[in-house]
């Protein structure tokens, strides 16, 4: 019998109700993002893998865990000849490191997350431009602070940068039972469905190095949460140029990180870096 792995942080899903509700929350062809392609990150037993197959999606699988392979392979032997399911045996994170994205074509990754690096993974999900959307399971802590929206208590940047790729939903709960072993805590199954109308909308992100630099702007917003933002802003940026901005935008000097929007980040990171390059052209003269 396979035991969990602790430094995998698996958590085996055998729950069959909770499985069929993640299927059902995977788009279909009526939908606009739909895509028969899905990625699959940790299949860990195969429970969700099954259902994935099952319901006529194309998979590919990534697995850590060198014992699982031979066990996958045999089990779903049939699906691999037919190549309706690929097994990787890799590190997902090498794998988003190594070549950016996790697939050579548009997909959805469906997953069961450890909780220990889903947040970096649903981080590297949103760079990924093949990711079309995420369904994920993790820690119910986590999903929230991606699900939050602007000026609730918990919105920090991953609420920003969740909604700035399109829409952010926590679906339901999952209870400890559903899981073997049980973790300590309750889990939640987050969706994001990508889109890049608001992207276009400010002409901004045309590569993945300005994404990063837009993420490193929001941490910096986001330093000391109980500050205002311009007070966070001004340990980086030009206070004159801030001011004149949150005048401009007849914004509230007292505006506090958590209290802004998706919009309200991207105009004031246009706005600062359109004045950066306003100095470089000068320099360069």
């Amino acid at each position: 019998m396979i035991k969990a792995k602790k430094k995998f942080g698996q958590n085996f899903l055998q729950d069959q109700g909770v499985l069929s509700k993640i299927i059902k929350a995977i788009p279909n062809e009526t939908t606009p993002n739909f895509n028969k392609n899905v990625v699959e990150i940790g299949p860990g037993l195969g429970d969700l893998t099954f259902w994935l197959l099952n319901s006529g999606f194309l998979l590919t699988s990534y697995e850590i865990d060198d014992e699982l392979v031979p066990i996958l392979n045999e089990k779903f032997q049939k699906e691999v000849k037919e190549g309706r399911f690929r097994l990787i045996n890799k590190d997902a994170n090498e794998a988003w490191r190594e070549q950016q994205s996790l697939s050579d074509k548009p997909y959805i990754l469906v997953a069961n997350l450890p909780y220990y690096v889903a947040t970096k993974m649903i981080l590297s999900a949103l760079q990924d431009e093949l990711c079309v959307g995420v369904i994920a399971m993790t820690q119910k802590e986590v999903a929230l602070k991606f699900a939050c929206k602007g000026e609730d208590s918990d919105f920090s940047a991953l609420g920003v940068l969740a909604n700035l790729n399109g829409s952010c939903e926590l679906l339901f709960d999952v209870a400890p039972e559903c899981f073997e072993p049980k973790p300590k805590v309750v889990s939640s199954v987050l969706q994001i469905t990508k889109s890049h109308e608001l992207l276009g909308e400010f002409g901004l992100f045309k590569n993945l190095s300005e994404y990063k630099n837009f993420g490193e702007f929001l941490k910096i917003c986001f330093s000391a949460p109980r500050k205002t933002l311009l007070k966070n802003l001004s340990s980086r940026f030009d206070k004159n140029l801030l001011n004149q901005l949150f005048l401009e935008m007849n914004l509230n000097t007292n505006l506090r990180p958590h209290e802004s929007n998706v919009a309200l980040y991207l105009e004031i990171y246009k706005q600062i870096k359109a004045d950066n390059e306003r100095k470089q052209q000068r320099i360069n003269g």
